[in-house]
């Protein structure tokens, strides 16, 4: 999946922890711990959407070296509870898709917003892709966004009435005030 070191926490070398616990008490734990892991490495890894059909593969689900893997509907229920504090959304009915927040999308809308006001970028037009790739962000988290998900964030900000979308065919961008 990626290049990018990840520290894993002891867990992840615990065969149980790929087994959904039956005790409520350590099941609790076991899903705190799910979340938490999954938000680190969608962050580490500028990961935003996530299929579980193919996640099941990935280090983050399958450690090769205890060879333990969280299955498909274990990690649907991860998913669905991380999804209660805003941290992800299914894309889909069948939830096989998701777009991970590992801030949330209000979180993400007042960092790029802060980034603006401390840019002194009111009131001025950018593409999405100045916005996220060009040279004046590379240091900021949200550095690399997708478009999809940018969009959802942009839209809190457009409720706040801080910005507006600017999305047809020759340009996708958005004016901030």
């Amino acid at each position: 999946m990626t290049d990018v070191e990840i520290n894993w926490p002891w867990q992840y070398n615990f065969p149980p922890f790929f087994t959904l616990q039956p005790t409520a008490q350590t099941r609790s734990k076991q899903l705190a711990a799910w979340k938490t892991l999954i938000l680190d490495y969608c962050r580490q890894t500028k990961t935003y959407t996530l299929d579980v059909r193919e996640a099941v593969d990935w280090p983050l689900f399958y450690n090769s070296t205890i060879n333990r893997r969280l299955n498909s509907t274990v990690i649907v229920s991860v998913l669905s509870e991380l999804s209660k504090s805003s941290n992800c959304a299914a894309l889909d009915k069948a939830k096989n898709r998701w777009e991970i927040y590992w801030h949330t999308l209000e979180e993400w809308a007042s960092m790029i917003y802060g980034y603006i006001c401390d840019s002194g970028l009111q009131n001025t037009v950018l593409t999405f892709y100045e916005l996220t790739n060009g040279t004046d962000v590379q240091e900021q988290e949200f550095a690399g966004m997708q478009t999809e998900v940018l969009i959802k964030v942009l839209r809190v900000l457009e409720d706040e009435r801080k910005c507006e979308l600017i999305l047809s065919d020759d340009m996708q961008g958005v004016k901030f005030f």
